[in-house]
């Protein structure tokens, strides 16, 4: 039995239940917009290219699934995978449950790099770097400003976050202010308020490898992470190098919040909120509640943008949404998190 006397589940089960419900709404995802196709014939057109259909395919329906949709849905899971991740591995380092990608800087600092990167006219490469370049270097503000005025307290660590966004969000309105009005400030401005609908085939390869690499490392390092959770000192005790290790997941952190700004502009709130998800299905472990966090990011992502292209006529900025759902979603978490804490 649990704390608060409700049965306890299996982390595993947990994890595998959520395992399926993603596949099931990936699954439903690719049918549902404006030329909706049923459960089970995106399944026989998923299936095509290896087992002939009863009805053949049409162009049509080939074309939405394949090329319009399916790299827009894989976007999402990877991005909503990263940013959780990345979210989860955050808190654990600093031993912060208020801290995400957006609260201590690297969303603003990367947003800089990448609308800097747009007034410039780089390519896309060239975008990804800025971002990569400037969300490390928003870190690396944040960290150093924590170290010099309170030695890793967690309110001067939101502090210094909150410093630092506000002053990379001032360069990035003078940016904006110094674009073309014509051509560079409408680009800037679509892109920071997040979305999918450019997505394609070459933007999901420019995000695949950051996302996937950084994921990959950051899961192999959870159990890292999960005794840096216990303070420095009990961390050291157990043979694990603090400083190398903060800096190296600070790094990953980056590359993956980089590419998904690079890509999709800023999509706030899915690093903080849903690590806190995770840890209410299944514990404050580490090791079970990153590939928790994970799995809950790529689904939360996947329903929003799903919500973001078919509730309107108009799509809707995930940027816009995140935020409208993640805020009090967030609230409510806390609200349950500090209610668990006092035994209420």
């Amino acid at each position: 039995m649990s704390d608060d006397g409700l049965p306890r589940r299996s982390p595993q089960v947990v994890i595998a239940v959520l395992a399926a419900l993603l596949a099931v709404v990936a699954v439903a995802s690719l049918g549902i917009g404006r030329y909706d196709i049923p459960f089970a014939r995106v399944i026989d057109i998923l299936l095509a290219p290896v087992r002939t259909p009863e009805v053949a395919i049409t162009p049509s329906e080939a074309n939405v699934v394949f090329t319009v949709r399916l790299p827009r849905i894989l976007l999402a899971l990877l991005t909503g995978a990263g940013l959780a991740l990345s979210g989860a591995a955050l808190q654990g380092v600093f031993r912060n449950p208020l801290v995400g990608p957006q609260v201590i800087g690297v969303s603003s600092g990367a947003a800089f790099g990448g609308t800097l990167a747009i007034l410039l006219s780089l390519p896309r490469y060239g975008l990804l770097g800025s971002a990569f370049a400037f969300g490390l270097s928003a870190l690396i503000l944040v960290y150093a400003l924590n170290g010099i005025v309170a030695r890793r307290n967690i309110l001067a660590l939101v502090l210094a976050g909150v410093v630092v966004t506000g002053f990379f969000s001032a360069l990035v309105s003078l940016l904006q202010y110094l674009a073309d009005t014509e051509d560079k400030l409408p680009a800037m401005v679509f892109w920071l308020l997040g979305s999918f609908a450019t997505a394609n085939w070459d933007k999901l390869l420019l995000v695949a490898a950051p996302v996937a690499v950084g994921s990959l490392l950051l899961l192999g390092l959870r159990w890292r992470i999960n005794l840096l959770s216990m303070g420095d000192e009990d961390a050291r005790a157990l043979g694990v190098t603090v400083e190398p290790l903060r800096w190296l997941v600070l790094v990953l952190v980056s590359c993956i919040v980089a590419a998904q700004v690079a890509v999709s502009g800023i999509i706030g709130w899915v690093g903080l909120v849903v690590p806190h998800m995770a840890r209410m299905l299944v514990g404050p472990d580490h090791r079970v509640m990153m590939p928790a966090s994970l799995i809950i990011g790529a689904l939360y992502l996947l329903v929003i943008d799903t919500v973001a292209r078919t509730v309107t006529a108009t799509e809707i900025p995930l940027g816009i949404l995140t935020a409208l759902i993640g805020t009090p979603v967030f609230a409510l978490v806390l609200r349950q998190t500090q209610r668990g804490a006092h035994g209420l």
